[in-house]
């Protein structure tokens, strides 16, 4: 008895201390906030549309087959399908899937070493500033193509309209101070900009002196990245704002190598949920609902975001995407484009239920990129699945109790919490035992492909819950705008995990909150910045 007791600790501080060495960045933003991550497959909302790990998935599903019997009574009596109601659209019976190659014998998967080293690619000096950080992904030229493209802008409106009497061409320090002005929103968290220079409570006179708030309104008129409809060229609906987006992407490429182990996923960037209640239900109506979603592929070490995918709902501009709006098919999509670039490293993603399927699986594993999905009988593209996995057994299960069925190196993993939880992987051993650690309930054994989701999950959870904090807050209209301030707010973000990364974070250790307030100073050349004090 002891013997087995004392293998249950083994494996029970081994997984303590692999949950250990992911919590990396010893908290990348400096001040611990509320952990929300007991449970790892938490969501803002039992079922958004968006794929943010649902909350007790489990419970969902049930309540789900229920109600699935419901509409499968007829295909039962007929007797047509194996086991207790027909799988999802797609899945296979037991006949089938022997002839597929589906099997109940696992085996073990290894998944060879990662090519590719981790951490920021360039080293930064110890006197870098959050400037300098900042300017990685948003440099100088990149500032005077937003002052070429607004002039251009305000010259061709006057020409339409009639002359704008006040106006004259906006130079490059001032384009740094408009960027600073609407990034202090991120710091004092404040709906409008036009507030720094009123006497309200967000006025802030250190900063409302180095431009007046007509000057200020003014370049927020113009303000364009690209001034004129190209004549032809892809992605119409965001062609005010691709070249920006290509850039970004570029320096995201280039300044940081990612880990192992990734992410893909929407992060949970609508509202400050604490705005929304004290928001009026008319004041909620006004706020439109985003015209896009955002999806990124995200480093699990650190949270710096790698790649992100812009795509506009509702058939807006040429992409056509939204046509396949919340369809897996979409969602394949954005994977692909999210993965563009990292085929041959060996990496390992984790996707939610609308990403996962089998398919998708496939494909990338020929480009050795290994993947581990939550998987959705509602939500997943359950194709080429055996059914007797997809449904809830007649036997009541145990908590912590799993089923696996592999077919080549792919297995497909039922595990019982509360509720059933599938997931589709070819980056983890099934035969290898893991342990979800709760508060509250104590430790839970589970397959470590399980384990090792919850455990990147739960982090990428808490860095979101942290990070979105940090979000610029002004609301502009325009849809190329907002994707312009989002992406914007992730390129800080970035900026900051570097500078925690770096040597210039043993100078100061800002947190979070200061690094935004003195890029907010250095964008606006406040003097106390300079770098004599």
């Amino acid at each position: 008895m002891a013997e087995c007791g004392r293998k249950a600790l083994s494996l029970l501080e081994a997984a303590r201390s692999r949950y250990e060495s992911l919590q990396i960045s010893d908290d990348v933003f400096g001040e611990s906030g509320d952990d929300s991550s007991d449970n790892p497959f938490y969501s803002t909302s039992g079922d958004s549309d968006s794929d943010n790990y649902i909350a007790e998935v489990g419970e969902e599903e049930q309540h789900h087959h229920h109600h699935h019997h419901h509409e499968k009574r007829g295909d039962k009596e007929s007797g047509h399908s194996g086991g207790s109601g027909a799988g999802p659209p797609g899945s296979l019976s037991r006949s089938q899937a022997e002839e597929e190659g589906w099997t109940e014998t696992v085996q073990d998967v290894t998944v060879p070493p990662y090519k590719e080293t981790y951490g920021p690619a360039q080293k930064m000096p110890a006197s870098a500033t959050a400037l300098d950080f900042f300017q990685l992904f948003v440099p100088d030229n990149c500032i005077q193509n937003m002052v070429t493209q607004t002039n251009m802008y305000a010259k061709k409106f006057q020409e339409r309209f009639g002359s704008d009497e006040g106006w004259y061409p906006v130079t490059a320090q001032e384009m740094k101070a408009f960027l600073g002005f609407v990034t202090s929103t991120s710091v004092h968290r404040c709906e409008s900009v036009l507030s720094i220079w009123s006497s309200g409570f967000f006025s802030n006179r250190s900063i409302a002196l180095k431009m007046s708030q007509a000057r200020f309104e003014k370049i927020l008129k113009y303000f364009h990245i690209v001034a004129f409809r190209p004549s032809q060229g892809s992605n119409q609906g965001l062609y005010k704002i691709q070249p920006f987006l290509d850039s970004l992407q570029q320096s995201f490429g280039c300044t940081f190598r990612p880990s192992q182990t990734q992410v893909l996923h929407e992060p949970l960037i609508d509202e400050d949920p604490v705005f929304i209640t004290t928001c009026t239900e008319r004041e909620l109506r006004k706020r439109k609902k985003r015209k896009f979603s955002l999806w990124v592929r995200q480093c699990t070490s650190t949270g710096f975001i790698c790649q992100i995918s812009v795509h506009l709902k509702e058939g807006q501009g040429a992409d056509g995407l939204a046509t396949l709006k919340n369809k897996p098919q979409l969602h394949s999509l954005v994977a692909k484009q999210l993965c563009q670039n990292i085929s041959g490293k060996n990496t390992i993603i984790f996707t939610g239920p609308s990403i996962t399927s089998l398919s998708l699986f496939t494909e990338f594993s020929k480009q050795d990129i290994y993947c581990c999905g939550l998987l959705s009988t509602r939500k997943s593209d359950c194709t080429g699945l055996p059914q007797s996995m997809l449904v809830c057994g007649s036997t009541p299960a145990q908590r912590g109790q799993s089923r696996v069925m592999m077919k080549d190196s792919m297995s497909l993993i039922s595990w019982y919490n509360k509720g059933h939880f599938r997931f589709l992987t070819n980056a983890y051993s099934p035969t290898k035992q893991g342990m979800i650690i709760k508060r509250k309930s104590g430790e839970i054994p589970c397959p470590l492909a399980v384990e090792a989701f919850a455990a990147h999950l739960s982090y990428i959870c808490k860095y979101d819950d942290k990070y979105s904090k940090y979000f610029i807050f002004h609301k502009p209209n325009k849809t190329w705008q907002q994707v312009f301030w989002l992406s914007i707010s992730i390129a800080i973000n970035n900026a900051y995990i570097l500078y925690k990364m770096s040597d210039a974070y043993t100078v100061k250790r800002y947190s979070r909150a200061q690094f935004g307030e003195r890029l907010v100073r250095e964008l606006l050349d406040l003097d106390d910045c300079s770098p004599t004090q």
